[in-house]
């Protein structure tokens, strides 16, 4: 993590200074800051500040992984990995359900909105019991 959070607050030092920068730069050619471009670069710093922070913070508590040692060997990270889906329709469902909600806003139709909204809880309650119920479900000792 030591690698991630470092990358990350780079990140947003190097976006802070573009928005000095941007700001400056035009405020002196027409005498108004374009708070459009000033504002987005500097979300896009605090973005980026969270998520280093937290990988900062995360990094503090857990032991040094290979990819942060300067001794590590590439061995050093072999073994498993961790869990992960073999397959699922969940994610389609929910960017599916989601669409319906944006276009539902978009066209500022409230059933539409409504009726998405509730398919997104639906689709993302799909989602993270998915290992808990069906075929899929694990032995329960």
């Amino acid at each position: 993590m030591k690698t991630e959070w470092r990358i990350f607050l780079i990140v947003a030092a190097f976006l802070f200074g573009v928005a000095i920068l941007y700001g400056a730069w035009t405020h002196g050619e027409s005498g108004r800051i374009e708070w459009v471009g000033t504002v987005a670069l500097l979300l896009s710093f605090l973005l980026c500040s969270m998520c280093g922070g937290f990988f900062w913070f995360v990094s503090r508590r857990i032991d040094l992984r290979p990819e942060d040692r300067p001794d590590a060997e590439i061995s050093d990270g072999a073994g498993e990995i961790g869990f992960f889906s073999p397959g699922s329709y969940w994610p389609f469902g929910l960017a599916l359900a989601a669409s319906v909600a944006g276009l539902g806003l978009a066209f500022w139709q409230f059933w539409l909105l409504g009726l998405g909204l509730v398919a997104v809880i639906g689709a993302a309650s799909g989602l993270i019991f998915e290992y808990y119920t069906g075929t899929r479900r694990t032995a329960e000792h």
